[in-house]
C-alpha cells in the first residue's frame, strides 16, 4: 500500500503547522519549505479546514494553524479521511470468474484494516516527539 500524494501532503501541512504554534503559518512558506506546489497544498488545506484539523484565516495576515491540539489529531483518523476507505481490489466493479470463491478481497481487507488500526495507534503529537525531526522542521524554515 502506497500514500497517495494528497496524504503525504496533507501529513507534511500538520507536521509544519504543529511546529510552527507561535504564529499563523502561510502557504507559500509551507510550499517553499517542501518544495511542492502551492496549487496542490490550497486543496490540501482546504480539506484539513473542512475536517476540522486546521483553522484558516484570509486577507493580509492571514494563515493557518492547528483547530485543535496535537495529541487530539490521530493519524489513522487524518489518513483514513485523506485516503478513504474503500476496499484496496473492487470486486464488483467487473464480472470475475473467481467471484464468490475468492480469498483475495478478504485478505486484503484484513491487511487494510491492520494499516488503519496501526496508524489510529498514534496522535500527531506523537509523530513530532522526536526532537531531531522538529530541529529540521524549524531550522529549515529560518534558513
Amino acid at each position: 500500500m502506497q500514500l497517495s500524494r494528497f496524504s503525504d501532503y496533507t501529513l507534511r501541512v500538520l507536521f509544519y503547522v504543529a511546529t510552527h504554534t507561535d504564529r499563523l503559518s502561510t502557504l507559500s512558506e509551507i510550499a517553499t519549505f517542501y518544495d511542492i506546489s502551492i496549487e496542490h497544498l490550497r486543496k490540501v488545506v482546504h480539506a484539513l479546514g473542512k475536517r476540522g484539523y486546521l483553522s484558516t484565516f484570509r486577507g493580509k495576515k492571514g494563515g493557518i494553524c492547528l483547530a485543535r491540539p496535537p495529541e487530539q489529531i490521530n493519524i489513522g483518523e487524518v489518513v483514513a479521511h485523506s485516503e478513504g476507505t474503500s476496499p484496496l481490489v473492487d470486486c464488483n466493479s467487473q464480472p470475475c470468474r473467481l467471484a464468490g470463491q475468492c480469498t483475495l478481497q478478504g485478505a486484503l481487507a484484513r491487511a487494510q484494516q491492520a494499516f488503519f488500526d496501526t496508524l489510529k495507534e498514534y496522535t500527531l503529537a506523537d509523530l513530532l516527539r522526536s526532537d531531531s525531526m522538529q530541529a529540521n522542521l524549524i531550522t529549515r524554515t529560518n534558513s
